[in-house]
């Protein structure tokens, strides 16, 4: 038999003594829904990006927040010199006694140096940058972001302090050291947009403490990210007449539903051989597979025409919701007959053509009211039953993609 002071691995699940997962909340708001209501004590989170996309400007602003509200926090980067970062925040307004900047880039001395300072939030720009000497390979490689990674992890576990690790995209579209980090940290948030645009969308891959996907929209300016509170206007255009190829669609990211424009383009194709599908913010392969149905069950002629479809505003529309729109959009092209500019669209479109339901219907009919909109195409659904709130809304429910053709094309 063992002493009795040994440490108990095994616990059942009564035993065990829960530690608060009360959130701080950051002070921009839309950084709050993304994470969830806000940081939770002792969690890891990462958050990836092209380079200038304004990464380290959304978190010195949220550091900026944290020392206003008079927690001290920390700032280290490898990247950047304790001079250039001052430059930054006086430019953000960041400027303060409890903003603190580290420059060092040995984990092993960064994690001693925060242990003595005791900060409430620290930030590492970028992971990239950070090697352990424990390991002989260079800074940036992946052992040595594996080991920096797990290192920090551990340490805001065991000291309940929140931490951020920036890490860059790589040529193909993933952080650098990619599978490796997002099994390590408890969040994973990527920071999107046209870098000469100027709004930003972020959004949630995994976390541990809210929900998945959930986005948060800013708008860059001089002073800045703002954070957007009503993101439907930047990816709505309506237009002064009805606009072929031109198509409103309900969308949904998380809990927030957003109206987003869908356009596309049918042209007869000068190519020789295949012609050719492209698509901005919508799956390629997707795009594909709705033509053949529409070619398959309605007899569209297709196959000879070059399609291009873009979702306004840089958004990029992930769920099946959209379908219905995309189609709409390249039939309205193909045919030259424009849809109403008062009319949204959605629905999942099934191989055999059949229109089929999407969640949280009543939420994007609500979104579509509040914007103006008079009339919306929708998925026959029993489940749907109209409320009171919606009484000023045409809801059209249907069945096929052909019955949904027959509505919106039918003037």
């Amino acid at each position: 038999m063992h002493g009795g002071n040994e440490k108990k691995t095994f616990q059942t699940l009564t035993e065990i003594q829960t530690a608060s997962q009360t959130s701080m909340a950051t002070g921009i708001s839309e950084l709050d829904r993304v994470l969830g209501g806000g940081l939770t004590p002792g969690s890891l989170v990462l958050i990836g990006g092209d380079p200038g996309i304004g990464k380290s400007t959304l978190l010195l602003q949220t550091l900026a927040r944290f020392a206003q509200m008079g927690k001290k926090v920390l700032y280290v980067s490898g990247e950047e010199s304790p001079s250039q970062i001052k430059i930054r925040a006086i430019r953000l307004g960041a400027v303060s006694d409890n903003f603190v900047v580290c420059s060092e880039i040995c984990i092993e001395d960064v994690l001693g140096q925060i242990e003595k300072l005791a900060p409430q939030m620290v930030v590492f720009d970028s992971i990239q940058t950070f090697y352990t000497s424990e390991l002989s390979s260079a800074p940036g490689s992946i052992g040595q972001i594996r080991e920096t990674a797990f290192r920090i992890l551990q340490f805001v576990k065991t000291f309940s302090i929140p931490a951020f690790l920036v890490g860059h995209i790589t040529k193909d579209g993933a952080i650098s050291g990619p599978k490796s980090l997002e099994h390590i940290v408890d969040t994973v948030i990527y920071f999107e947009g046209d870098p000469g645009a100027g709004y930003r969308v972020l959004r949630a891959v995994k976390n541990r403490f809210g929900p998945t996907p959930e986005l948060g929209v800013f708008e860059m300016i001089d002073g800045g990210l703002v954070p957007v509170e009503n993101p439907s206007e930047i990816f709505l255009t309506r237009h002064e007449g009805d606009a072929t190829g031109s198509v409103i669609v309900p969308s949904l990211e998380g809990s927030r539903p957003l109206l987003v424009e869908v356009q596309a383009l049918a042209v007869s194709s000068n190519s020789i051989g295949m012609a050719r599908r492209m698509a901005t913010g919508f799956d390629q392969n997707r795009l594909a597979l709705l033509i053949a149905i529409m070619e398959k069950k309605l007899g569209l002629a297709l196959q000879g025409d070059d399609i291009f479809v873009n979702v306004v505003g840089g958004f990029r529309m992930s769920e099946p919701a959209g379908d219905l729109g995309i189609c709409a959009a390249v039939a309205g092209s193909f045919k030259n007959r424009p849809i109403t500019s008062d009319t949204a669209v959605m629905g999942e479109v099934g191989l055999t053509g059949e229109v089929r339901s999407v969640n949280q219907l009543e939420t994007r009919l609500t979104e579509a009211l509040k914007l103006g909109f008079k009339r919306c195409v929708v998925p026959y659904s029993a489940k749907f039953v109209k409320s009171k709130s919606l009484k000023d809304l045409e809801v059209i429910q249907v069945k096929t993609l052909e019955g949904a053709f027959d509505v919106l094309f039918d003037s």
